[in-house]
């Protein structure tokens, strides 16, 4: 049994890398940042492959699939991801861009190709990392909440898509609320209240992909948020994001 987890150096992806390991699988690791990777593969029992690859090079989401398209892999995470915190006409237009490369399109890329895969064999599951922001828009952050709503809508989508086949690969959606990871050090921002801890959203995450649940969110205050963001008026749900939002400013 082979995973490959993506943005797998640190937070959510880094545990569930250590999860999927101590369920036995081996497992192949994707950052930029190898040192961490190389931590984890110190850690564990099962085999770990590294890849330091930075996925916003459109070319590299096709050279890691070259590489292990034979492998059978049986899980795929597509965990990498980046934010931008700042009103959008002033955020850095090569922040956004690498944000949309690695958020989207490195995520469509490993998910079709590996898919059609996992389709000749009629096997296999593939976790999109989401957020809860996917269920809403984002002023200050306007581009991550985008590209958040862009994995959700397409892993539904796909979901439904098999399911018209009578297809047993799963693809699912992962929609954690605030966790603590690095993410925030790297978009400029920081939490006013506690958040999440990243091995229980990576384990309650894995646990719910193995139920094959389509849409997995960990906590029941971002269950009930994600309910809300469906039935408040839109305004009022973009008025709530900017002012948390704006409190999260470091």
């Amino acid at each position: 049994m082979k995973a490959i987890v993506t943005g797998a150096s640190s937070g959510i992806g880094r545990e569930i890398a250590l999860y999927l390991s101590d369920l036995g699988y081996d497992l192949v690791l994707v950052a930029r940042d190898d040192r961490s990777l190389r931590d984890i593969q110190r850690q564990v029992r099962t085999k770990v492959e590294i890849e330091k690859m930075d996925l916003s090079v459109r070319a590299n989401p096709w050279i890691l699939h070259e590489k292990y398209k034979d492998d059978a892999i049986e899980i795929l995470v597509n965990c990498a991801g980046l934010g931008v915190f700042g009103m959008f006409q002033n955020t850095d237009l090569e922040k956004d861009l690498e944000l949309i490369d690695v958020n989207i399109t490195a995520l469509t890329i490993l998910t079709k190709l590996f898919l059609k895969d996992m389709k000749k064999r009629n096997l296999g599951y593939i976790m999109n990392v989401s957020s809860i922001a996917g269920f809403m828009d984002g002023p200050l952050m306007a581009e991550y909440y985008a590209s958040k709503n862009y994995v959700l809508s397409l892993t539904r989508a796909i979901n439904t898509e098999l399911k018209k086949e009578d297809s047993e690969v799963v693809v699912c959606a992962l929609c954690p609320g605030p966790t603590a990871t690095n993410f925030n050090n790297v978009a400029g921002v920081e939490f006013r209240f506690k958040p999440y801890d990243s091995e229980f959203v990576a384990e309650y995450g894995v646990n719910k992909m193995f139920e094959e649940k389509l849409v997995i969110i960990p906590g029941m205050k971002m269950k009930i948020l994600s309910v809300l963001a469906k039935f408040l008026p839109g305004q009022t749900m973009r008025n709530l994001a900017y002012s948390v939002q704006r409190k999260k400013r470091k």
